[in-house]
């Protein structure tokens, strides 16, 4: 397992989280990393999130467990600021950042994160004024299959949803029943097959404020339905799902459960968390102040 962390840090497990490695990138003490995809316990990519006129929007991989790094992208574009970094395979690849002149800046690879170049802003659906995203969890994008991938957004006065089925080259955007603002919308996203799927979200300045936390859809992201928010109630960030169909959502003021695609919720015990990434029936999740935890859920 693979975590990302603030002033250039990178923790790696490679015994279940009995023991921890802790890599520092070399010139990149300034930076935040808040996405990060790995293929093996060698090879891994990361991305800061921080504004590219600071020098803090960077890609970094490396092929040799963290020992060594390579900057594989880095602009200075006013206002890019890294959201989120996905891949459908080793070679196919997304990183996301929130809109520049009124479109998102999102940037593809095809040769394994060697190169990335950038979506044509015409290609992409116009924002709404103060429309953004959030990048503190790595969680407001998700790919699925080999061409599918989703951005939800706050910001605005809803969150939306925008969608591309052909690895991010032409994008269509649907309007959902969660609620927007300046610090409020949709922050998690996970899709289990190309019509299924769920978002969760909130406020980060009124963690635990009862919303409309979580939606669903069941046609790819074209149309969403509010269904029961989960509990306890307040700010959701990521969702996970497991091997059996339940469905785990983590905020600030904890975690729920659902074994009936959102219907109803059970509160699992623990503390709260912002990230998550499940494997079969267990998940890892991070918190504050250097917090990771795993749980197997029965």
């Amino acid at each position: 397992m693979w975590a990302g962390g603030s002033q250039g840090t990178i923790l790696r497990t490679t015994d279940g989280g009995a023991t921890w490695q802790v890599r520092n990138v070399p010139g990149a003490d300034s930076l935040d990393f808040r996405g990060i995809v790995a293929f093996s316990a060698n090879r891994a990519f990361v991305t800061s999130a921080g504004p590219a006129e600071r020098g803090q929007a960077r890609i970094y991989e490396t092929l040799d467990g963290g020992k060594t790094w390579q900057l594989r992208f880095q602009t200075q574009t006013a206002g890019v600021f890294f959201d989120g970094i996905a891949f459908w395979d080793r070679r196919h690849g997304i990183v996301f950042s929130d809109p520049v002149d009124g479109k998102w800046f999102i940037l593809l690879t095809n040769d394994g994160g060697r190169t990335w170049q950038r979506v044509p802003p015409e290609a992409l659906p116009p924002m709404q004024p103060g429309e953004a995203a959030f990048a503190a969890s790595n969680s407001s994008m998700v790919v699925e299959g080999s061409q599918n991938v989703w951005i939800g957004s706050g910001g605005a006065t809803a969150g939306r949803i925008f969608r591309s089925r052909d690895r991010g080259k032409s994008w269509t955007v649907s309007e959902t029943p969660m609620k927007a603002g300046p610090s409020s919308g949709i922050f998690g996203l996970r899709f289990w097959d190309s019509r299924n799927g769920m978002a969760a979200g909130g406020d980060y300045r009124q963690e635990i404020e009862p919303v409309q936390n979580v939606i669903v859809t069941a046609d790819g992201g074209q149309t969403w339905q509010a269904t029961t928010p989960a509990v306890p109630q307040g700010l959701k960030e990521a969702v996970g799902r497991l091997a059996d169909g339940r469905l785990v959502v983590v905020g600030p003021s904890g975690t729920s459960v659902s074994a009936d695609n959102g219907k109803s919720w059970t509160q699992a015990e623990g503390e709260g968390f912002h990230a998550l990434s499940c494997v079969r029936n267990a998940c890892w999740a991070v918190g504050a102040h250097g917090k990771i935890a795993r749980q197997t859920f029965r």
